[in-house]
């Protein structure tokens, strides 16, 4: 009898090493939202729902990570 494959796990934890990085270095980051709000800064905390993005310019936001289109590292912004 043939087994089918195992399913990959749930999480791989990437995800959380990845934020841990950014935070840890304080990278400058772009966060884009699914409405295509778009906002600059590094992001201070997350967890398993949102992230803390803390900006120089604009108060801080507590940001849904249901509502997060991407993220990306700012290679020439100001760390």
């Amino acid at each position: 009898m043939k087994r089918g494959k195992t399913p990959p796990p749930e999480d791989t934890f990437e995800e959380a090493a990845y934020l841990k990085l950014l935070g840890e270095k304080q990278k400058p980051v772009t966060i884009k939202l699914m409405d295509g709000e778009v906002f600059h800064g590094w992001i201070e905390y997350y967890d398993k729902n949102m992230v803390r993005l803390t900006r120089e310019q604009g108060p801080n936001l507590f940001i849904y990570k249901h509502e997060i289109m991407y993220i990306a590292e700012d290679s020439g912004r100001r760390k």
